[in-house]
């Protein structure tokens, strides 16, 4: 290579130096991303490591700075994982740092997995005053699963009640990892992020560069920018995407052209002309509908095909579904809009027309989980300035039926008559729950009231208890999490996963008002619990419906059988006020008049009812 430098003009010097320094690179990038269970620190952790690293100057630093929405700095989650590319000089070697952020919560475990499965290692951050929770273990899992380099990070070290022995025992007897080389740092202090560092460079492989092979890219995550379109960011596994390649989404078979690429950055993304093997980047296609490139999907060249796609694709799936109508009937169009409109930037809702007797036009919409639920209705008021009502969160059940067809149903006004239905089957969860040793029986209780049926339980030490259960989802949509954080003081974690379908006794409970169905107020309930529920929602709603001048009947039913009543006392008037004396006749004849007009209204039958009725079935146990 000498000799070569010494035949050729300053440029081509330049130009060799350049690519000797990039092939240089490619050797020296390290993938990773942060697991950690909601609030220990994961996004200061972030912060403090791109500081580190200089990619962002101190004037234009900001708290949670990986974190784009408002709803996410507010709550102190991370709702739309991020990624970033950071440049890091050790022992004289330039460093490629791809920091590949992940939500935290279980709603968006798709997303993780996807995440998890474009790097190489990962942060295992655990708080040194809670110790390990819930949603910790099931990334670690999902991290496992993928062979990565884990390494543990114990932070917030600068507290007074930080233990840090105590949280590397829970590490190692409840994960199995050895903690004798965990990473003791404070992100809020910056205290530790140097070695930490290191430690990423020096234990995280790197990747393997294949430039040579056909194209393999992984698609972990996309989003719609209002100028470049749908765009889509992806780990390049072989091959690579050039400016101008055409390019193949492989689960739809579609070829589009590669507009612009970048490296990702929160604030200044940079241009690049190549995305090259053991990469991250973005690629942009100028699509219009981000639905075209799919979480988990693969990227090809058209001109020089791979064989087979990254294995691991699916479909984001709903799990959770829900009825969201207007206040205003006449905004109907406009959360059309609203929705069509967010779905540019996720995907993974899913939503068809619905209407409802009581409640006028709407969707049925379907959701990731119940975090995934009160985002997007909150993000639908605040972003496109709607008010909504949603009806109760429900799940998919399966109707196996008498002469063999078998229904998927979502809302339980589809359910079809007693006679036709053979059995239905419901979704279940394994749920994992970590909680202090205290709190036990009151928690026991409440997972045997869920139907909850418990598969393990293990002391992780004498003062935390970790638990197993195999629950049905529809126990838990509902209030199970607001009921777990009370019966513990705050201090237990949950996180579940779908296992499968079972068959359950369960029956439709029916809400009338004034001998009218309110199909809003319909729930799919267990058949043993269908009284008591029946009563506490009847008795919650006759404080709620306003009264008429007629008597309105609150009836709970199952199928013609009513199995609970109450009712609204009619508001009285007093008709006989303009008698001023006379015969008794002249009001009787009032009187009777009166009893004739409530009888008309009665018939007829129309009551308002007001918001706070369809939250009722929420509030109910």
């Amino acid at each position: 290579m000498k000799l070569l430098f010494l035949n050729c003009s300053f440029d081509k010097i330049k130009f060799y130096k350049n690519c000797l320094r990039y092939e240089k690179l490619m050797q020296n990038i390290r993938n990773f991303s942060i697991i950690a269970h909601i609030d220990h620190g994961k996004s200061t952790l972030a912060d403090r490591i791109i500081s580190e690293c200089g990619a962002i100057s101190d004037r234009l630093m900001s708290n949670q700075v990986m974190d784009t929405m408002d709803i996410e700095k507010e709550r102190g989650i991370t709702i739309k994982a991020q990624s970033v590319r950071l440049e890091y000089t050790f022992n004289n070697q330039e460093y490629i740092l791809n920091l590949i952020d992940t939500p935290g919560h279980v709603d968006f475990s798709y997303e993780v997995s996807r995440s998890l499965a474009s790097c190489e290692g990962a942060l295992l951050v655990v708080d040194a005053t809670q110790g390990v929770e819930a949603q910790t273990i099931a990334n670690v899992y999902i991290a496992l699963e993928n062979n990565l380099e884990i390494i543990p990070v114990i932070n917030k070290i600068d507290l007074p009640s930080a233990n840090v022995e105590k949280v590397k025992h829970e590490i190692e007897h409840i994960i199995g990892i050895d903690c004798k080389e965990a990473i003791c740092v404070s992100a809020k202090t910056g205290q530790g992020i140097k070695e930490l560092i290191e430690a990423i460079i020096t234990k995280v492989p790197a990747p393997k560069i294949n430039n040579e092979a056909p194209t393999k890219a992984l698609i972990y995550d996309s989003w719609f920018d209002n100028y470049l379109g749908a765009l889509a960011l992806a780990r390049i596994y072989e091959g690579q995407i050039a400016k101008n390649d055409e390019i193949l989404i492989m689960s739809t078979d579609k070829k589009h052209l590669v507009q612009d690429l970048f490296y990702p950055h929160p604030l200044n993304p940079i241009k690049t002309k190549t995305l090259n093997s053991g990469e991250v980047g973005v690629v942009v296609l100028g699509l219009k509908n981000v639905s075209d490139v799919q979480v988990g999907d693969t990227i090809t060249l058209v001109k020089n095909k791979a064989k087979e796609p990254i294995s691991g694709f699916e479909k984001a799936k709903a799990f959770v579904f829900a009825g969201l109508y207007p206040i205003e009937t006449d905004k109907f169009e406009d959360l059309r809009d609203a929705l069509d409109k967010l779905k540019l930037n996720d995907s993974s809702i899913t939503y068809e027309p619905e209407t409802s007797l009581a409640l006028g036009f709407g969707f049925r919409v379907g959701f990731l989980g119940l975090l995934h639920m009160e985002v997007i209705k909150e993000r639908l008021e605040r972003e496109f300035n709607l008010d909504l009502i949603a009806t109760a969160p429900t799940v998919t059940y399966e109707i196996h039926q008498t002469d063999g067809v078998i229904l998927k149903i979502q809302n339980p006004s589809e359910l079809p008559p007693v006679n036709k239905i053979d059995f239905i089957k419901e979704p279940y969860v394994k749920a994992t729950i970590i909680t202090p040793s205290e709190f036990l029986g009151n928690l026991i209780t409440l997972l045997n009231r869920k139907r909850g049926v418990q598969v393990k339980m293990d002391y992780i030490t004498t003062q935390r208890v970790l638990l197993e259960y195999d629950i049905p989802l529809n126990e838990i949509v509902m209030d199970f999490y607001d009921k777990l954080k009370s019966l513990t003081k705050g201090y237990a974690s949950f996180d579940y996963e779908p296992i499968e379908f079972r068959v359950g006794d369960l029956v439709k409970l029916d809400i009338k008002v004034a001998g009218e169905n309110v199909d809003a107020l319909s729930i799919i309930v267990p058949n043993e619990k269908a009284l008591s529920k029946g009563r506490e929602l009847v008795k919650a709603m006759k404080e709620i419906v306003p009264r008429q001048l007629f008597e309105v009947a609150i009836q709970a039913s199952i199928g013609n059988k009513i199995i609970a009543r109450e009712n609204v006392k009619s508001m009285g008037k007093n008709v006989t006020a303009k008698c001023y004396g006379g015969d008794i006749t002249r009001k009787r004849k009032l009187l009777e008049k009166q009893k004739e007009g409530k009888k008309r209204m009665k018939a007829i039958g129309k009551v308002h009812l007001p918001q706070e009725a369809f939250l009722s079935v929420l509030k109910i146990d």
